[in-house]
Formats: structure tokens, C-alpha cells, sequence
């Protein structure tokens, strides 16, 4: 059993233990830490109740990042998640994953953080509808520009970035918790129902989101093997702790009830602590939040692009590598257009809230495959996930949960998000039918 080919990186890799471990909380630490609290208190009841649903997503989080990084050591090559799919299942699988990266998930992402930073950016300079798509799209460009120069400079402006949200969230923490506690008087003690905290956990696990995109630049991370895991296992304990304790301090200072029904949970949180320059002070820190999750995102697409090229199942001029900056040019300039394309006509919001959940069938699959994997003589892993066999099946139970609950919730936008992705067939089957019949041109 060989593994996928190693792509094309520039040496000397940009990527350490700190840089790859600051994309990984850097892209997960977006904007849902600022707003998702509010859809996970309304299910729940009590502080104990929340905090423990943030912990559990927090360690199912954690359990898909060990899948991850057990299968990151044994294959420490560029493109990630697409390349395990594709070496443990079949191309297809890989190419499913990739395709639907393409045209919704990754790419809507990118749409989705640049708009919310253009909202926030509002809140400084007034801006229109219209001037909200534009100042969303420069952003794409200018975070796209900058990748293409290089993945060392986006790689420090990442690390930056990064450490200056993660100090703002602890003094956020610290403030709460040295804050007068004004209202746990009047917090409810009721048990939470099983169904409403399972709805509480799923919701937090959407916060989580982008844990696993730090395995696409493998390619370009020093001694890839030993790096990755260590980055998923900080960066998701690291996120956990800062989410628990912004929950733990918003509650502290808000009743229960203002933080269920708040579309600006931490907005409040800062009006309560700081005064009324609490909006002000949120939209800076939410700013600089998606800055590093867009940055983020923006990076690690393209790498993918370029292993699903270099396999042959893209043309090969989009795995061209920029023979000065060593980056993925052109994938880069192609999932910046398609990302200002999604923005600048809004259709981001319906095609990724129909696909997104199906990154979680991805997800299982990626658990599945241990399964699959320990069995063969071949397979050798730096690494090996704790807990196995346990942890990866109830990861697998999980994604599960999520797919049929989903299903049932919305079947309609859930039957068009699974025929979204599973257009990608009709494509592979062309393409390789293709790439059979006539011989492949280099880049």
C-alpha cells in the first residue's frame, strides 16, 4: 500500500508546531463564539447544563481531531482530509469531498466569514448592502493576494492574528469572571431534556467547525507527521478552554434568559462589563476573529485543489506551484473568484446551509476507515487515536445524529444539499473516463 504522491512544497516549510496549531484555532475561532451561545442557551436551562454541552462538543471535537491525526501520521501528505477519503475508500470518495469543498462548502465559508467581517467592520465605517458585498469581496481578494505570495507570510499574519484574539478572549474570561456576579441568583436549575441537550451539543459542534483543515497543508509543515497531531490536539484543547470560559463568564454578568434570546451575546456581555462601548469593543475582537478564520480558510483550500490536480482528477494546470512563492497560484486565484462570486450574489447562505451537514457523512467515514485501516498489515501510524475502539464509534454515532437529524428536520434542503454533492459522480465518472483516454498533459 502506497500513500498519495507528496506535493510540491517550498523549503523551507513554513508551518511549525505553533504556526499549524494557531490555524487550527485560528480558523475554528471565527464568529460563532460571539453569537452561537445564544442558540445552545436556549436549549438548556442551567449554567451546568451549558457549560457541559460546550465540554462535550468540545471533546467529540476532540475525538474527530485524534481520528485525524492518526491517519495525518501515517500519511503526512498535502491535502488532508481528501487524501485519507481518498486512500482509505476510493478516489471517488476523495473526489466527492473535494468537489463539494469547491462549489459549497469551503468556498461558502470563505463567503460566509468575509460577509459577517464586513457587518462588523460596519459598526466603524457605515455601509450599505452593496457596500457590505464589496468591502466582503476585497477582503477575498486581499487575504487571496496575500496567500499567493506566499504561505509563510499568510502563515504569520495567521499566528498574529491568532495570539491577539486569544489574549482578547482570556481578558474577555478574566473580566467576566472578576466582574460582579449579577444575576445567578436567578439562574434555573432545571435537568435538561436529553433531546433539547443533544440539540445544545450539535449546535456547539457547528462552532467547533474547521478543526480539520490544518491537515491540507501537510505539504507544507515541518516533520508532518509529529506536527499535525500535536497542532489538532492543542488546538482543539485550547479552543475548548476558551469557549467553556466564555460561556462560564457571559453567563456570569447576563441572566440566563438575556443570553438565550441576544443576537450579540458578547456585544451585551461588553455593554454589562465595559459600558456602552461594548458593541464597539466586540465588532474590533469580531474582526480580527474572522480576519484569522478567513485567512485560514483561504489557505488551506487551495491545497487541496492542487493534490486532487496533481492526482489527476482536476486539469492539471490548477496543481501548478508558483515557481517563486511555491504556492498554489492558481487555485488560489480560482477559489477567490468562486468564493467573491457566492458573496457578491448571495447565494452562499442557501447553498451552504444545505451542504454543510454533509461534511459530517465525510466525517464518519474519516472514523470508519480506523476500522478498516488497523486491519491492514501496511498500515503503520506515527500516531494512533486514544480511546479506539470506543471514542471513533460513538464519533461515528454522532455524525450520524447529525445527518438523520438534519434529514428529518429539513428533508427538503437536506435532499438538495446530498444531491449537491453527489453531482460530483456524474463529473468523477466523466473525468476519469477522461483522464483514461487521453494522456495527461503536465502543468
Amino acid at each position: 500500500m502506497t500513500g498519495p504522491a507528496p506535493d510540491r512544497a517550498p523549503t523551507p516549510a513554513p508551518f511549525g508546531i505553533w504556526r499549524a496549531s494557531a490555524m487550527v484555532v485560528g480558523i475554528i475561532i471565527g464568529a460563532s463564539i460571539f453569537v452561537q451561545p445564544s442558540a445552545i442557551t436556549a436549549q438548556l436551562p442551567s449554567i451546568t447544563g451549558v457549560v457541559a454541552a460546550w465540554v462535550v462538543s468540545g471533546a467529540l471535537t476532540l475525538t474527530g481531531a485524534l481520528v485525524l491525526a492518526e491517519l495525518s501520521s501515517a500519511w503526512p501528505h498535502a491535502g488532508g482530509v481528501y487524501a485519507h477519503l481518498r486512500h482509505a475508500w476510493s478516489p471517488s470518495v476523495g473526489f466527492l469531498w473535494g468537489w463539494a469543498m469547491f462549489w459549497t462548502m469551503h468556498s461558502g465559508i470563505i463567503a460566509a466569514i468575509a460577509t459577517i467581517f464586513a457587518r462588523y467592520l460596519g459598526v466603524f465605517v457605515p455601509l450599505g448592502d452593496a457596500a457590505t458585498r464589496g468591502v466582503a469581496v476585497i477582503a477575498i481578494a486581499l487575504l487571496s493576494a496575500l496567500n499567493y505570495r506566499g504561505a509563510a507570510p499568510a502563515a504569520a499574519l495567521q499566528a498574529t492574528v491568532t495570539g491577539i484574539k486569544v489574549l482578547a478572549l482570556i481578558g474577555l474570561v478574566v473580566l467576566g469572571l472578576t466582574a460582579p456576579a449579577q444575576h445567578a441568583a436567578a439562574v434555573a436549575t432545571t435537568a435538561p431534556t436529553v433531546g433539547a441537550f443533544s440539540a445544545a451539543v450539535v449546535a456547539g459542534l457547528f462552532a467547533y467547525g474547521g478543526w480539520h483543515m490544518v491537515s491540507y497543508a501537510a505539504g507544507e509543515t515541518r516533520d508532518a507527521a509529529r506536527t499535525i497531531p500535536r497542532a489538532l490536539i492543542v488546538g482543539t484543547l485550547v479552543v475548548t478552554a476558551l469557549y467553556v470560559g466564555a460561556n462560564v463568564a457571559y453567563l456570569r454578568v447576563l441572566p440566563l434568559l438575556t443570553v438565550a434570546g441576544s443576537a450579540r451575546v458578547a456585544a451585551d456581555f461588553a455593554d454589562a462589563v465595559l459600558g456602552g462601548n461594548g458593541l464597539r469593543v466586540m465588532a474590533l475582537l469580531v474582526v480580527l476573529s474572522t480576519l484569522g478564520a478567513m485567512n485560514g480558510v483561504i489557505l488551506a483550500g487551495p491545497r487541496v485543489y492542487r493534490a486532487m490536480a496533481n492526482d489527476g482528477l482536476l486539469f492539471p494546470w490548477v496543481g501548478a506551484t508558483h515557481p517563486r512563492f511555491g504556492t498554489p497560484h492558481r487555485a488560489i486565484v480560482l477559489q477567490g473568484v468562486w468564493s467573491a462570486v457566492l458573496v457578491s450574489t448571495g447565494t452562499f447562505r442557501a447553498l451552504f446551509s444545505r451542504v454543510v451537514y454533509t461534511e459530517w457523512i465525510f466525517f464518519g467515514l474519516l472514523a470508519a476507515s480506523l476500522f478498516v485501516l488497523r486491519r491492514r498489515a501496511d498500515y503503520k501510524p506515527a500516531f494512533r487515536a486514544w480511546g479506539y475502539p470506543v471514542l471513533p464509534a460513538l464519533f461515528i454515532v454522532v455524525t450520524a445524529f447529525i445527518v438523520i437529524t438534519e434529514m428529518l428536520a429539513h428533508p427538503g434542503e437536506a435532499a438538495t444539499g446530498l444531491l449537491l454533492v453527489l453531482s460530483g459522480l456524474p463529473a468523477y465518472w466523466w473525468w476519469t473516463r477522461r483522464t483514461t483516454s487521453s494522456p495527461r498533459i503536465g502543468a
